[in-house]
């Protein structure tokens, strides 16, 4: 069902929209590129969204800080419990396998030392997956303030408990279906807006001044009654006293434990009589009496002096939703949901036409070997992905944590088909985008052309904000037509204008365009073994097209091993390579005194054979045609960054800006270390990859591992990020502690804006989300509100689920410069729950010169099985009080667990104990199965917390402890259930009784 957003207070006729003054746009596009899309949408008297995300980006949040400030912010809370968690996690499996795990779980956590601590391996490894999946989730949590700005129940503000616990519950239901599912990029986006609204519960109602120190369970337990809600003609307030607001709450709400959040409304003062007002900075209400507010966002709020406690309340309360997610669907699925793993994924996009039978053989050789390896190593990928494609079938998308498996697919794969040249290429590339992780690396093997082109502008839509490497493996370009023929095979060709299209998107996303007769295959698929080491960085990238003689340079520090240089070009190219000391090696020497070398169709690789000769490394390419070179390494060392967009400086919010930046305009990008000990930035820049001309951007710093870099009047064309520091930990033989490092990834600029607003992220199945863009010309960064254009657009999704959508879009008159429609996408009703959509919608002007996209994500959700699990708890014997004598003595736990009628089997683990558990099913009076349970354990462990969960994945925890009793042996002793704790899916929830 497609929520309507809900205003309390805001006036909705086309009228009062009119008469709302609005603050003054700056003339900077990116910080205000989304409020002026509402604001025009609102004066059209859009039904969808009005207003709302005028105020995330015309003022401050009105929430926890989203990311910077001297108070606690959404993003040290967020990322505290994702890193606590997850070592908990670690510490617990190593447990399990009688490890040492020696990290000390606190505030101070980095992701370099969990990942380090929670590393099978004490070789180098690298926190970009884990560090990325965080940077998403806390992300995704600050885009609720501006999504969402007014939706009341988002933030708990109105009194809005009950709405406020729907979004949390059925986020959580869709994180966890998502997860089941391997959809882990939706997961994450969805857990950051649980989160935020989970927390603002803390800050925005008045559950700390009613003096509880423990979260409300009721928030994630949907079994659990919210009780004690203040009725809505029950005062609550009373006015502050000037400035001091400590005895505003009226103590009828206090010594009655009354439960009350503030009201809150940016343009209008009204709220219920005798009601709390939020008391925000942009709160018009809290003028209305009873004056001044409840809110604890920062140390400066109007109940600041419960900041702290609002900020340790709402970390607790993260920590144990993140728990509850924990316990639904294991610990494995939860660090990859948190991102967590030691190795890149394998993922191969392969063409299965009648001619790629030794392609296939290739890929199958290459997967043994990597398998083979990795295996049992605890390195090995932690999943696998195989996209077959052919025509006119592409897909399904084959996506396993099993390499036994994954092996027995590929081999499966026969070579059949195919009769015209052109294939589905790009559409089993697009399943390959959308299915792996960010900063994956794909390769994709066919010798011939794209037929679904028109996929084009999505492809480098998705590679933008995925930031995945795509290389290519073209066999039969046509320089390998003649050996082809002689070997009697059909002439399939691509021609070099054909491969363009390949080359095109290789470069987008930093990969390679490797052409090679088939018969060299295995020369070159080395490539796909260098990308998917362990934590591999790029030192320096660049692409000369047309091409021209020219010297590159590079750092090489010491954090750096397995240093290889990769070159694709024609034949004719030459080169030298001149170290620090100043040998040299050319083209002609295949191995000594610097690199080993290999050459096979148009690719060259060298390895350098000392990793220790650190500092200014030179390569001078000879070549007229177009070329490019690649220099990667393995390092713990590296970076990756968010394109935002900064309200007010960096003293207050970020929000992720999507698409492409503008021309002209100003560009903010959040630049994250992946190991920040000692390691100092001093230079993030813009390289225009056409000209090369370098723009060093101003620096800030946020905290030890997060800056942000701000450029102004970005040049026209494509860039990619470069960033230099020093740390000392390098050696003194080069420029004093020098690194350099560089993002694969170009960031290409337009001058048009493509502006989307869904009014969710999750789809129920069988439903349709409404989602209204719009689309303008820009003129030096700031949008022309004089142009007349139409545009044509295009969308498209992964799963080739139903959508409406205008193939054009026109600027009209007094419109503002903005052209708007609508995309309505929908839900299958078999769609099962977790799926995840990505849309992609695209915009490109009348001349076909300019473009620019937005990328969104969808989960579907489905109500199916809620009815939870129930543990009805007996006991048979306790343990003496007197620890010294535990070891004499056992006590019993029984149990009678059951799905209900129509119910399914219930699987019981231990979570918590060391016990003997038996398990037997008996069918009840209803037919009902309940599983009986026994467990048996010492008394020097005289607790256990048992799980159980249904085929649906609903999940709960029941806590048992044995009684202390002073008495004599022979005598029995009850066991008593302390306490209930649960973990649920949607409205489902398992109670111990």
């Amino acid at each position: 069902m497609t929520r309507q957003l809900k205003h309390s207070s805001v006036q909705s006729s086309s009228a009062s929209r009119f008469s709302i003054h609005f603050p003054p746009l700056r003339e900077d596009i990116a910080s205000h590129r989304i409020a002026i899309v509402i604001i025009i949408m609102a004066t059209l008297g859009s039904v969808l969204l009005p207003l709302a995300a005028v105020f995330a980006f015309t003022v401050p949040s009105h929430c926890f800080r989203t990311l910077t400030g001297a108070s606690f912010t959404h993003r040290n809370i967020t990322e505290r419990a994702i890193l606590r968690k997850t070592a908990e996690v670690c510490q617990d499996i190593a447990a399990v396998n009688g490890d040492p795990f020696d990290l000390i779980i606190d505030d101070s956590l980095t992701p370099e030392q969990v990942v380090q601590a929670c590393s099978p391996s004490a070789s180098v490894v690298s926190s970009v997956a884990f560090t990325n999946a965080i940077v998403d989730i806390y992300l995704s949590n600050a885009d609720v303030d501006f999504l969402f700005a007014l939706n009341a129940e988002y933030h708990f503000y109105n009194e809005t408990f009950e709405m406020g616990r729907t979004l949390i519950t059925r986020g959580v239901s869709a994180v966890k279906d998502s997860t089941d599912m391997g959809n882990f990029i939706t997961a994450r986006s969805v857990l950051g807006e649980v989160l935020h609204t989970l927390q603002d519960f803390y800050s925005h109602s008045n559950w700390v001044e009613l003096g509880n120190t423990a979260p409300y369970d009721a928030l994630i337990t949907p079994a659990l009654p919210l009780e004690n809600l203040a009725g809505p003609t029950v005062p609550t307030c009373r006015n502050c006293i000037g400035d001091d607001c400590t005895d505003n709450i009226l103590p009828a709400v206090l010594d009655g434990g009354l439960l009350t959040s503030g009201y809150f409304n940016r343009f209008f003062p009204n709220k219920p009589e005798g009601k709390c007002s939020d008391g925000g900075p942009l709160d018009m209400t809290s003028t209305q009496e009873p004056v001044g507010g409840i809110n604890k966002d920062t140390f400066d709020s109007r109940h600041g002096f419960l900041h702290q406690e609002a900020a340790d309340l709402a970390l607790t309360a993260s920590l144990d939703l993140l728990e509850s997610i924990r316990i639904c669907v294991g610990d494995q699925d939860f660090l990859r949901l948190v991102g967590l793993s030691f190795a890149p994924v394998l993922c191969f996009v392969i063409d299965t036409t009648g001619s790629m039978g030794p392609e296939i053989a290739e890929v199958r050789r290459v997967s043994n070997s990597i398998v083979a390896s990795r295996l049992g190593t605890g390195l090995e990928p932690p999943f696998y992905i195989l996209v077959p494609f052919n025509d006119p079938d592409f897909g399904p998308v084959l996506q396993t944590t099993d390499a036994t498996f994954f092996m027995e697919q590929i081999n499966l794969l026969t070579a059949s088909g195919g009769g015209d040249l052109p294939e589905f290429s790009l559409s089993g590339l697009r399943l390959a985008l959308t299915a792996a992780p960010r900063f994956s690396d794909i390769f994709l093997f066919t010798d011939a052309p794209a037929k679904d082109a028109v996929l084009r502008s999505a492809i480098l839509a998705l590679i933008a904000n995925t930031r995945s490497t795509v290389t290519f493996m073209l066999t039969d370009v046509l320089s390998f037509r003649r050996k082809r023929e002689l070997e009697g095979l059909a002439p399939r060709i691509v021609t070099q204008a054909q491969a363009e299209l390949y080359r095109e998107i290789a470069l987008a996303s930093g990969g390679l365009t490797i052409e090679v007769p088939n018969s060299d295959l295995s020369m070159v698929t080395i490539v796909i073994e260098d990308s998917i080491a362990i934590a591999v960085v790029t030192v320096f990238q660049d692409v000369k097209n047309p091409g021209a003689p020219c010297n590159f340079s590079f750092f090489i520090d010491d954090t750096l091993s397995n240093i290889t240089i990769l070159l694709t070009g024609t034949p004719s190219l030459t080169f030298t390579l001149r170290s620090p000391t100043g040998a040299t090696q050319t083209s002609s020497e295949v191995s000594e005194p610097l690199a080993s070398f290999s050459l096979a169709g148009n690719f060259r690789r060298l390895r350098l054979n000392n990793d220790s000769e650190t500092g200014l490394w030179e390569i001078s390419v000879n070549s007229t045609d177009p070329y490019s070179v690649k220099v990667i390494g393995q390092s713990s060392l590296d970076f990756i960054y968010n394109l935002v967009e900064i309200q007010d400086g960096v003293s207050t919010d970020f929000f992720r800006q999507e698409g492409r930046p503008i021309s002209g305009g100003n560009l903010s990008l959040l630049v994250t270390l992946t190991r920040s000990d000692g390691v100092s930035v001093t230079q993030v820049s813009l390289l225009n990859t056409l000209d090369g001309t370098e723009v060093n951007g101003t620096l800030q710093p946020v905290t030890d591992s997060n800056y942000v870099a701000t450029f102004s009047n970005v040049t026209e064309g494509t860039h990619v990020v470069v960033l230099r520091g020093t740390t000392s930990s390098l050696t003194s033989r080069m420029t004093p502690g020098s690194f350099q490092r560089q993002a694969p990834t170009q960031i290409r600029t337009s001058n048009i804006v493509v502006n989307a607003l869904p009014n969710t992220t999750i789809i129920e199945a069988g439903s349709s989300v409404t989602i209204p863009f719009t689309v303008a010309l820009t003129n030096g960064g700031v949008i022309d509100g004089g142009a007349m254009e139409t545009f044509t657009v295009s969308v498209t999704n992964d799963r080739d689920f139903p959508v409406t959508s205008p193939s054009t879009v026109t600027i009209g008159a007094d419109s503002g410069g903005l052209a708007s429609g609508t995309v309505t996408l929908t839900a299958p009703e078999d769609a099962l729950s977790g799926t995840d959509v990505t849309l992609t919608i695209a915009a490109e002007d009348a001349a076909a010169v300019n473009s620019n996209d937005v990328v969104l994500r969808f989960s579907v959700f489905r109500v199916s099985d809620i009815a939870p699990p129930v543990c009805l708890a007996n006991t048979s014997s306790g343990c003496p009080a007197d620890e010294s004598l535990c070891k004499y003595f056992v006590w019993d736990f029984t149990a009678n667990v059951t799905d209900g009628i129509n119910g399914t089997d219930v699987e019981i683990t231990i979570l918590e104990g060391n016990g003997t558990l038996e398990t037997s099913t008996e069918v009840g009076p209803d037919g009902e199965i309940i599983t009986v349970v026994s467990y048996t354990a010492s008394c020097c462990a005289n607790r256990v917390v048992l799980s159980a969960v249904d085929n649906a994945g609903n999940v709960g925890r029941c806590v048992g402890q044995a009684d202390e009793v002073d008495v004599m042996p022979t005598t029995e002793w009850n066991v008593v259930v302390k306490s209930n704790q649960v973990c649920f899916r949607g409205s489902r929830v398992f109670v111990a009784k």
